[in-house]
């Protein structure tokens, strides 16, 4: 199909008219995956709030209001007889990991199993050591299944988890194994869900009898990209941060100024002080002009002397990986030259210092996710945006931004004002469609339109096969829409 000129005419009849079908094909699509996921009689999980009262008097504040409002929303949809397909969307530091622990005690709470599963070992093991606590508080059992899990280790765990001796297990896509059994698993917790696919939420899901699934991600998006990608789910909004929560104070510092901002980390290393050194490469390239993570840990290693600087990026073997974030969350290592690997769940509250290197060519959202790495403890922090002059209007725009706000919500609304849904899909937001006539950007309200419309129709016509469901059944087929028919019972 020719790919039609998106802002020429964009509100034209005719054009408006294809791009409702198409958004309406695709929110049927969504649609037709949630009732699938649905349609399955649930398990009503409902907790005594007994360790869940154990965990919130061991901690050293109060949940926001809107962790408190997400909870409800959540332990409602477990409590009913209807499978849970939840989204919990948060910005960085908005404590979406205490709620998703809060949720998955519900499930103990009924007799049954959680899982948590993180897209990295690196983030399992984060949220293994940071709900240890919390474990130990509410008395129940927790575990972590990751791929280096083998032999009698292995065996011991999992023959542990189906004979129901686990009762929250923390793992990666290890969980996903065939010898993964479960006794009773009630709640399947999904963390960042931009790096995992329907279809594997689903199949966690499916390792237990109707398990409620929730999904988490950090990366706020506009409303109308999220209904894109995530219509076929229900969504609870974690849209406050927990107090005492410092501001992170931004700057732009051009590279000429790298000496500077070498000396900076010399006195702050002095104080006591932990900094993160973020490059875009692990090694140098001859074509691209940006500096490598292992130039930029030999160079600071020279200034900053021996032992005070670790290195961590994606193609250092686990264990190696494991050892230098250790270090660094231990305090024995300083400053951690890193690619983006610890764009996501990597918290060392005595960390205060995040220096972006050639800032310039990150998008926004993985900018704002790095820079909250930093303002976790009580110090003040910076988040030091280096880039090559000179400058481009957008990278300009963009990084202007960045210094001007915090707020991840309005950030991903500019993200999109300035790149267009189109950069956006195929980055980060990876499991977004790539509509041919739709604009997201200008389109949004036709989306919201479209997703009420399908809904509608699945609810009169579950199976599609009265006039106007063997009409969306057509434009189903017309716009390629091969996965919702699969997923029509009939037919």
């Amino acid at each position: 199909m020719p790919r039609l000129g998106r802002r020429d005419g964009a509100n034209r009849p005719a054009r408006a008219r294809l791009a409702y079908d198409e958004l309406f094909a695709h929110q049927l699509t969504l649609a037709l995956a949630r009732a699938t996921l649905r349609r399955g009689k649930g398990r009503a999980s409902r907790g005594t709030g007994t360790l869940q009262r154990k965990v919130l008097e061991s901690l050293p504040y109060s949940p926001t209001g809107a962790q408190t409002r997400t909870l409800a929303e959540i332990a409602a949809d477990m409590a009913s007889d209807r499978r849970m397909n939840r989204l919990l969307q948060g910005d960085v530091g908005a404590g979406k990991t205490l709620v998703a622990f809060l949720a998955l005690l519900v499930a103990v709470e009924a007799g049954g199993q959680g899982a948590m599963m993180a897209p990295t070992e690196i983030l399992a093991r984060q949220h293994l050591e940071s709900l240890a606590p919390l474990a130990g508080a509410a008395g129940i059992r927790l575990a972590l299944l990751t791929g280096r899990d083998k032999g009698a280790d292995r065996a011991a765990k999992l023959a542990a988890l189906a004979a129901g001796q686990i009762d929250v297990l923390v793992g990666t896509h290890a969980i996903f194994q065939k010898d993964v059994n479960f006794c009773d698993l009630r709640l399947a917790v999904v963390d960042e869900q931009h790096r995992f696919g329907v279809a594997q939420r689903m199949e966690l899901g499916a390792k237990g009898r109707a398990a409620d699934v929730l999904v988490m991600t950090a990366t706020p998006i506009p409303r109308s990209l999220a209904l894109a990608q995530y219509g076929d789910m229900d969504v609870s909004l974690l849209d406050e941060k927990p107090a005492g929560r410092q501001p992170v104070r931004t700057a732009l510092v051009s590279t000429g100024r790298l000496d500077e901002v070498v000396e900076h980390l010399r006195r702050a290393v002095a104080e006591g002080r932990q900094a993160y050194w973020v490059c875009p490469l692990v090694e140098e390239s001859e074509v691209l002009d940006l500096t490598a993570a292992t130039e930029r840990f030999q160079m600071l290693r020279a200034a900053l002397g021996e032992g005070v600087v670790g290195l961590v990026h994606g193609q250092m073997p686990s264990a190696e990986k494991d050892a230098a974030m250790a270090d660094f969350a231990a305090g024995r290592s300083k400053v951690l030259v890193a690619t983006t690997v610890i764009e996501v769940g990597v918290n060392v509250p005595n960390a205060s210092i995040m220096v972006i290197e050639r800032a310039e060519i990150f998008g926004l959202a993985q900018l704002h996710q790095l820079r909250g790495r930093v303002g976790r403890g009580a110090a003040e922090s910076t988040c030091l945006l280096l880039y090559q002059p000179p400058l481009g209007g957008t990278a300009e725009r963009r990084l202007q931004l960045l210094r001007e706000t915090e707020d991840g919500f309005r950030i991903a609304e500019e993200d999109l004002a300035i790149r267009g849904a189109g950069d956006m899909i195929g980055t980060a937001q990876s499991g977004l469609p790539r509509f041919r006539i739709a604009d997201l950007e200008r389109q949004a309200a036709l989306l919201a339109v479209a997703q009420s419309d399908a809904r509608a129709l699945l609810a009169v016509d579950p199976e599609l096969t009265g006039p106007r469901g063997q009409a969306a059944r057509v434009l189903l087929w017309l716009m390629e829409q091969d996965r919702a028919i699969r997923l029509i019972s009939v037919g």
